[in-house]
């Protein structure tokens, strides 16, 4: 099953870590994989997800944000870490030793141009029969949307940044 969790709200990879963790609770393996999240920017899913043990492998393989909050490193660098990311959830899938599949960020890595289309359908084609697939992130493209089997939108409805001035981002919250 393909499961799409997008929209502009809050909660996406939150999400996806819940339904890891029922899975994991359930007997499953999981493979998880954040596309753009780097170890530049820890966040408070880091520590607590290389704890579960050998089931829930968890690793980041961005190198943060792309063109933002001050990024300054090439554009073919992030294409770089992306591809990197992708094969090697490419190469999990194809080894049969998980069940389940978060692929965190992957919607903004394709939108961002830092992955080809063809390529992550091509890691849907290689998911085992059985497995259960998570695609996070903004902006899924129509054609990820057009294949997925349940797809949430995080509405964005009201957000402290928007509305009152020197609101800092908090650990344990936004990241």
């Amino acid at each position: 099953m393909l499961i799409v969790f997008t929209g502009n709200g809050k909660g996406k990879t939150t999400a996806a870590i819940g339904q890891a963790i029922r899975a994991l609770g359930a007997g499953k393996r999981i493979f998880m994989i954040q596309f753009i999240k780097s170890h530049k920017f820890p966040s408070g899913e880091d520590d607590i997800l290389t704890t579960f043990g050998p089931r829930f492998h968890f690793e980041k393989g961005g190198l943060g944000f792309v063109g933002i909050m001050g990024d300054t490193l090439p554009f073919a660098d992030h294409k770089e870490a992306a591809a990197k990311a992708l094969a090697k959830a490419t190469e999990a899938a194809r080894s049969g030793a998980y069940d389940l599949f978060v692929l965190d960020e992957i919607n903004v890595a394709l939108d961002l141009k830092l992955l080809d289309l063809a390529d992550a359908l091509a890691f849907l084609d290689a998911a085992p029969a059985g497995s259960d697939v998570f695609f996070t992130g903004r902006h899924a493209h129509s054609e990820i949307m057009a294949r997925a089997d349940l797809i949430t939108n995080c509405e964005d409805v009201w957000h402290p940044f928007r509305t009152r001035a020197n609101v800092q981002a908090r650990r344990g919250i936004e990241y």
